[in-house]
């Protein structure tokens, strides 16, 4: 009997060089800084939360200034007197978590489609793809908009709908790899053995096709983040009092001469997130194309 095939070395090398990745490297450490930073800043911040006293004598005090209490506000405070360092970081737990589960959201249903169409061929293939190409056509941004204009507005309706219409670039990419591996000899050894097609797709297929999609997944963060800040701005995503990074910007665009702080300081946050994320994407295809 021949030897089994080494399934797993390819994805192993990728992921010793995807690691090895400088521009990974250094996207993960800001991405993880930034996860740090919104979940134990606030605490160790010890401001309130938005509780106020006194709104007038604590609304828009500059950034390293002190209030009456004698507390320092690095980034200043809004235009209620919460201090917006602490905000910010609230803000970002909600943007963060809405990115990355609307990506996975992408990813989950970009995967599933794409696998089943590269594997399974024929009318299938074809049903997907007429599909995913119909998904393409309709401008996302109009219609997202509706679909967070048909429910009210929040995290989870916005978390579902950037998911449910960021999966087709994922379901192309997965659906190529997919039909480029699954003519190789490692799965052809696999059906001669008598593996089910489940299990040759699970276990064979999929772990030498992801790759690409990894790069989709990297870049749908930032784009989620963004969409979210979007919506958010607009008054369609996370609604106030609950901060997040998009309706924070919108908060200080009636204050933008006088306290530019307040719209700069979510703006630059969100900037510095999809950087972050574009260098783990860039790291990522570089890894796949052979160099770093």
């Amino acid at each position: 009997m021949m030897p089994a095939p080494p399934i797993a070395l390819a994805p192993a090398r990728l992921a010793r060089s995807i690691r090895g990745s400088r521009r990974v490297r250094w996207g993960g450490a800001l991405l993880l800084a930034l996860a740090a930073l919104v979940l134990a800043g606030p605490g160790l911040l010890g401001h309130d939360d938005g509780t106020l006293t006194d709104i007038v004598a604590r609304r828009l005090i500059a950034p390293l200034a002190r209030s009456d209490g004698g507390a320092v506000h690095v980034l200043g405070t809004d235009r209620f007197g919460r201090d917006l360092l602490t905000r910010l970081l609230v803000g970002g737990r909600i943007s963060l978590a809405v990115g990355l589960l609307a990506a996975a959201v992408a990813l989950g249903i970009g995967t599933a489609a794409g696998a089943v169409a590269g594997f399974a061929g024929g009318p299938i293939d074809r049903l997907i793809v007429g599909l995913t190409d119909a998904a393409l056509a309709i401008p996302r941004v109009p219609f997202l908009l509706l679909l967070v204009a048909l429910f009210e507005p929040g995290a989870g309706v916005t978390i579902v709908a950037i998911g449910v219409t960021g999966w087709m670039t994922v379901a192309r990419l997965v659906r190529a790899e997919v039909r480029a591996v699954r003519t190789r000899a490692f799965v052809e050894a696999a059906r001669a053995l008598g593996a089910r097609p489940a299990r040759v797709l699970g276990r064979h297929v999929l772990p030498h096709a992801l790759a690409p999609a990894m790069v989709a997944a990297a870049l749908g963060v930032g784009n989620a983040i963004m969409l979210e800040a979007g919506l958010s701005f607009l008054g369609l995503g996370v609604q106030p009092p609950t901060p997040s990074w998009g309706n924070l910007i919108a908060a200080g665009r009636d204050s933008l001469v006088t306290a530019p702080w307040v719209a700069l300081a979510p703006a630059c946050a969100v900037t510095v997130t999809v950087l972050a994320c574009s260098l783990i994407a860039d790291g990522v295809e570089a890894a796949l194309a052979g160099r770093r």
